[in-house]
């Protein structure tokens, strides 16, 4: 059996037994993830569902950049989080630079867009079927906002585990402000590339396949939530 073959067999193994070193990057990737999620959901779904409701001056340019940072570049925002951590910077009395939550700040700002923009999309189609309605009712930005949040609470889902995929799966900002240390910032994809660069390829292998099940996973639960509020309206 040639190098690869046999990196692949003991990547299986690794999997198979759980192995302690695995299952520890694995548990601290999902709940950096998960927790940069929630934050960013709480900030970005609100702010998604004013923009589409409420009529100011400049919201053209609003949307058109909320749209543009969709494309942010994850080490852009890193280097951002990053001065504002280090301990010449703003933030950097709270000593959290290197630290998992350095990495939920970075994983929430760059979920935050997708989030926004996606719900912002998704509001604003409702909104035009439910606009008369709402006013009629008396209901401002605010109580439409939370009204229309409420009534596509399950479309909305899809959108918030195409966040936790965009961050579950992000390199570039979580190795900046993580320093990929070793049982305390070291997630899967910053020991995937580690591994790799180090030629340990049973680890990395491993790790890759647990994050591909992982983002298959939610696919195939995003789109039997599509199916199933398609069912529900239909």
């Amino acid at each position: 059996m040639n190098t690869v073959g046999l990196a692949l067999a003991e990547a299986l193994h690794l999997i198979a037994g759980g192995d302690a070193k695995l299952v520890a990057i694995v548990a601290l990737s999902l709940r950096v993830s998960a927790t940069s999620i929630v934050v960013g959901t709480l900030v970005a779904m609100p702010l998604g569902a004013l923009l589409a409701v409420t009529s100011f001056r400049g919201q053209r340019a609003a949307i058109v950049t909320l749209n543009a940072l969709l494309g942010l570049p994850s080490v852009v925002v890193g280097l951002a989080v990053y001065l504002l951590l280090s301990r010449a910077g703003p933030l950097g009395s709270f000593g959290i630079l290197f630290t998992p939550a350095a990495m939920v700040i970075a994983q929430a700002i760059l979920v935050l867009p997708l989030i926004a923009a996606l719900t912002r999309q998704a509001i604003s189609d409702a909104w035009q079927e439910t606009r008369e309605q709402l006013r009629s009712l008396g209901a401002g930005p605010f109580a439409s906002a939370t009204a229309l949040l409420w009534d596509l609470r399950f479309s909305l889902v899809t959108i918030v585990l195409a966040g936790f995929g965009r961050a579950v799966s992000e390199v570039g900002a979580v190795m900046i402000v993580g320093g990929n240390i070793d049982g305390v910032t070291r997630v899967m994809t910053t020991a995937i590339a580690l591994e790799t660069s180090k030629g340990d390829l049973p680890l990395a292998l491993g790790l890759g396949f647990v994050l591909l099940a992982i983002v298959l996973a939610l696919n195939v639960v995003a789109h039997l939530t599509r199916e199933a509020v398609q069912r529900h309206h239909g």
